[in-house]
């Protein structure tokens, strides 16, 4: 970072930039002197538009780039949403601060049918993840869940023009975007546990840049950070990832860390679900632990179905 000057990596969609337009804005009200521009990126995740996240593969769509050219000095700082970040981060790069969650939950869109209940048998119901398709099919093996992809604007064009009878979306962004109105029901996490991170930003850096860890550490919420650590290890160690059909939500109760997860059959039929407790200090073994309960459950054969040894 040069003096007083900070540069934030982000990709252009409307979400991205409000992400980053976020973290400048704390940053420029914390650090009134502090110059904050952004530079403009586009992803692997960003270009490929017709094909289904977990045909894509690979690692890190979403943040590749970015963390790319972050290592050469290009720009200082990196802020995604967590949910896109692998459990893994490139050598040479830390997470260096989580931000207090938004609303975590997936929402219904459905101007016709309004509440999930309400959607008819064989309804057409649209959403880019394994996760959510598993445990939508699970309670409502009916539906006709088909892929959807694009950023938040292009999906609610597509659910008109697509005639979709309700797509599936979380409720961080279509609150963070101004489209709080567009939400017809809110989906259980009961029926539907959220994707692991889902709702709170990562602020992503070099590990050895000193001056920048210590400018952003005041961006960090201690109980986001507890239930993501959880959640993120409990991913480690199913090795998942947009090719794998799992749930994680950590909760702090009291100052107790819940976390809560399941692994799913694509097809829904077969889910393994459990849920453990304990201090947040303790956050990746509680999560680590829960995976494997549920590893030992069952949720190994349908692993190993999908091609992932664990």
């Amino acid at each position: 970072m040069s003096n007083k000057r900070l540069v934030i990596g982000t990709r252009s969609s409307q979400l991205a930039l409000w992400q980053a337009d976020y973290i400048a804005e704390r940053l420029q009200k914390t650090y009134p002197d502090l110059i904050v521009e952004k530079q403009l990126m586009t992803t692997k995740g960003d270009k490929i538009l017709d094909a289904p996240l977990a045909k894509i593969g690979g690692k890190g769509l979403f943040t590749k780039e970015l963390e790319t050219a972050m290592l050469a000095g290009e720009i200082d700082i990196a802020v995604h949403s967590l949910k896109d970040m692998p459990v893994e981060v490139p050598e040479g790069l830390i997470i260096g601060a989580v931000t207090q969650r938004e609303d975590p939950g997936d929402v219904l869109v459905s101007p016709k049918y309004k509440l999930f209940d309400k959607l008819p048998v064989g309804a057409k119901v649209g959403t880019s993840s394994l996760r959510r398709k598993a445990q939508l099919l699970s309670v409502r093996p009916d539906l006709n869940i088909c892929d959807l992809r694009g950023n938040v604007n292009t999906r609610l064009k597509k659910l008109v023009d697509e005639h979709f009878d309700g797509i599936v979306l979380a409720a961080a962004g279509l609150k963070r975007l101004g489209f709080s109105h567009m939400i017809t029901d809110v989906i259980d996490p009961a029926i539907c546990l959220p994707a692991v991170g889902q709702g709170a930003l990562a602020v992503e850096c070099r590990c050895n840049d000193t001056e920048v860890t210590d400018l952003i550490a005041f961006l960090n919420d201690d109980d986001t950070l507890a239930c993501t650590k959880a959640e993120r290890a409990f991913l480690r160690r199913v090795q998942g990832g947009c090719q794998v059909p799992v749930g994680v939500y950590g909760t702090m109760e009291q100052g107790r860390l819940q976390v809560e997860g399941i692994i799913a059959s694509l097809d829904g039929r077969r889910i393994f679900r459990d849920c453990t407790v304990g201090e947040p200090a303790q956050a990746e073994t509680l999560g680590q632990s829960l995976a494997d309960k549920l590893l030992a459950a069952g949720g190994r054969e349908v692993l190993m179905e999908l091609g992932i040894d664990v």
